[in-house]
């Protein structure tokens, strides 16, 4: 095993004394192109080129002498710190770190970057990062080749965005533009970059009343300025929007509590609500962090729903359209909620193969159909009857009473 280990970080200024003597005294240096043709590297030190994290450190593990490990920005920050620390290499490490790269993005751009979400694009993780950026006001993206700032903006489409990518960061090729969702894919983007994604709700105009002073900020990456919001959740419609005028049968806060602990939405997930009706279903989910798409047919329920998202302060996307045809173009959802459309729209998102489906009926007869449905669709199905009774405290009396078959599918 190497007898020290050192990794430093290097954001593009002059290197500490520490890392200095550090390298001065490596006999193996592992780092990106740029960081091994710097003045500083030993000329008879072992060079490698750092692809592979986990081979390297294999290498580093095996080596006898000092080894340095080059990194950009804060090696400790989504760098390579995490896999030299695997107990698979056992090695002990000291880390030099140096401004990270999010951290000089925000800087360049002039913002504060306390309440931003930070996360990581691979190609097979692009999904999840973009649901993200439908989620959040503001996104921090470390990108790769093959998830970069177009890809980024064309799975977004329809969902409007301002970018801003910082390229060659701590270079002199650095360069920092700003521009529009929509035009991001007609420009070519020097790998590695940063996109900083920015839109929907933030401020004050997500607190509230106009004007309303912001709480002050004391948990990164979590907007905590909402004090007018419930503690909880499926709470009665009256905490999230008006309710509306002739309420949808079964629609109880009850049976949306369960629905919303089957489908269990979180950061990264894209959820359909489909019959989104009050906007309650829709507008808690995206309050655990997820992307949610709300779809109804009728106008009205529509609007409920952007007004129960506006009263949360969350971000949420309304599609006017009658299922199961308005679901053709939409991307592809990690958990469903199905509140209305029948067993053809049901029949459509099992198609669409979502890891779970949640829906309910009114009737027996109407769970065993909706459970075919989505036994055929290679799901396994679980059904509850839920009978809810509200009562009046002052005298204890019944003022209503809900009686609903639950179905839920995971897919096998």
């Amino acid at each position: 095993m190497a007898d020290r280990v050192t990794v430093i970080g290097w954001d593009g200024t002059p290197l500490t004394d520490a890392a200095r003597a550090a390298l001065g005294a490596a006999t193996l240096v592992a780092g990106a192109g740029h960081h091994l043709s710097l003045p500083e590297v030993p000329a008879a030190a072992e060079r490698i080129r750092l692809g592979s994290v986990a081979l390297a450190a294999r290498r580093i593990a095996g080596h006898r002498g000092s080894a340095v490990v080059l990194a950009d920005g804060d090696p400790g920050f989504f760098g390579v710190v995490r896999t030299l620390r695997d107990p698979e290499f056992g090695l002990e490490v000291e880390v030099v770190p140096a401004v990270s790269g999010v951290a000089a993005a925000f800087a360049r751009a002039g913002m504060p970057w306390d309440d931003a979400q930070v996360v990581v694009a691979h190609t097979r993780t692009l999904r999840r990062v973009v649901n993200v950026c439908r989620a959040h006001a503001k996104v921090a993206v470390l990108t790769s080749p093959g998830a970069g700032p177009p890809e980024l903006a064309l799975l977004l489409a329809g969902v409007h965005r301002t970018f801003v990518i910082c390229e060659a960061m701590g270079t002199d090729r650095e360069e920092v533009t700003v521009l529009t969702s929509d035009k991001v894919a007609d420009h070519t983007w020097r790998d590695p970059n940063i996109v900083i994604v920015i839109g929907g709700r933030t401020g004050a105009a997500a607190t509230g009343a106009p004007g309303q002073r912001q709480s002050p900020a004391w948990i990164a990456g979590h907007d905590t300025g909402r004090p007018h919001v419930p503690r909880g959740w499926a709470q009665p419609l009256t905490a999230y929007a008006e309710p509306p005028a002739r309420p949808r049968s079964r629609e109880s806060v009850q049976l949306r509590a369960a629905q919303l602990a089957r489908l269990g939405p979180r950061i990264g997930d894209l959820v359909w609500d489909i019959g989104s009706g009050s906007g309650a279903v829709a507008a808690e989910a995206a309050s655990f962090g997820a992307a949610v798409i709300a779809v109804d047919r009728d106008v009205d329920a529509c609007a409920r729903t952007t007004a129960a998202a506006d009263r949360l302060g969350v971000q949420l996307q309304v599609v006017n359209g009658a299922a199961p045809h308005v679901l053709e173009d939409l991307p592809e959802p990690d958990v469903v909620r199905v509140g209305g459309g029948g067993l053809r729209t049901l029949a459509a998102v099992a198609d669409r193969r979502p890891e779970r489906v949640v829906t309910h009926a009114a009737t027996r007869d109407e769970a065993e159909a909706a459970a075919r449905v989505l036994a055929e669709g290679g799901y396994v199905v679980e059904c509850a009857l839920l009978q809810s009774v509200e009562l009046d405290t002052e005298d204890w009396s019944e003022s209503e009473r809900t009686v609903v078959f639950l179905l839920s599918g995971v897919r096998d």
